[in-house]
């Protein structure tokens, strides 16, 4: 049976909570050394690809990935020239012209070659290191929808809290693989990560004070400190619609979700969105 083809938005306010787990058994396969590849291939192909970075946390078994796809009309043909060269590398010796620049712009703002490149890298980086043939990654990740802003926020939150969840640290900027913590030991400086995250109280904002915003509403959100007013609901525990909807923002955003999916799937009849509680105005499918 055919895969059914990915669904993405095309809407600048469209984010993507990317979910993909190890198809080898047990909960550790991801060690330290592991991890900090795995990030480096992560850091290093966001610089790549035309994508906005939020936040990610890589697990003993599985990763996180918030991310948003920039568009390609944005950037000039000698910046896609920079970033196949850094792609490839300087030695290697590149002939551009007209078809294979329009190749590269397409692929570079596809966040399935994106997510495909990290994933496939560390597969053969990992199958090297062990001595092993096979796949590493079990079935084609997951990506859910979340529109900037709030939502994007809390599914920043509840991703930086997966360490915490798991009961691997008490604190989330404790856990090194995770990007409050890697903000926290990088500092505010220039990084791969972004809190550009369309929310006015995070407008001009310096890095520093945007990475203290984050961490009050992080630790609101997971009960860790003194909460803050009106968090809703409590990120410490499992919440299904971050890994298992299909979209989650505002009721306008998500009702031009369903309806966009309708059309892209061929039904009749679309899926019905449903309120989340504690949320104002807040939605999911």
């Amino acid at each position: 049976m055919p895969r059914i083809p990915r669904f993405f938005m095309n809407d600048p306010r469209a984010a993507y909570h990317v979910i993909s787990r190890t198809a080898l058994p047990g909960h550790h396969v991801l060690g330290d050394e592991e991890k900090e590849h795995l990030l480096h291939l992560i850091s290093w192909l966001s610089q790549v690809y035309f994508v906005e970075v939020y936040g990610f946390a890589i697990m003993g078994n599985h990763f996180h990935l918030l991310c948003r796809m920039l568009p390609e009309d944005q950037f000039s043909d000698e910046e896609v020239k920079r970033r196949i060269r850094l792609y490839y590398g300087e030695k290697r010796k590149i002939f551009f012209y007209e078809e294979v620049l329009k190749k590269w712009r397409k692929r570079l703002g596809n966040l399935s070659r994106y997510v495909q490149d990290i994933k496939q890298r560390f597969s053969r980086w990992y199958n090297k290191r062990v001595d092993r043939k096979g796949y590493f990654w079990a079935d084609r990740f997951k990506s859910v929808i979340i529109e900037t802003g709030e939502a994007l926020l809390n599914c920043l939150a509840y991703i930086e809290l997966n360490p915490v969840r798991a009961g691997i640290v008490e604190k989330p900027e404790n856990y090194r693989w995770c990007s409050l913590g890697y903000r926290a030991r990088r500092g505010t400086g220039k990084t791969f990560l972004s809190l550009d995250i369309g929310l006015p109280r995070y407008e001009g904002k310096s890095e520093k004070e945007k990475f203290e915003l984050l961490r009050e509403f992080v630790y609101g959100k997971g009960g860790l400190g003194k909460p803050e007013r009106g968090t809703g609901k409590n990120l410490r525990q499992r919440v299904s619609f971050f890994t298992e909807g299909l979209a989650i923002g505002s009721k306008d955003f998500v009702k031009s979700a369903a309806t966009r999916l309708k059309r892209f799937l061929g039904l009749k009849r679309g899926r019905k969105s449903k309120k989340i509680k504690d949320w104002a105005d807040m939605a999911f499918i």
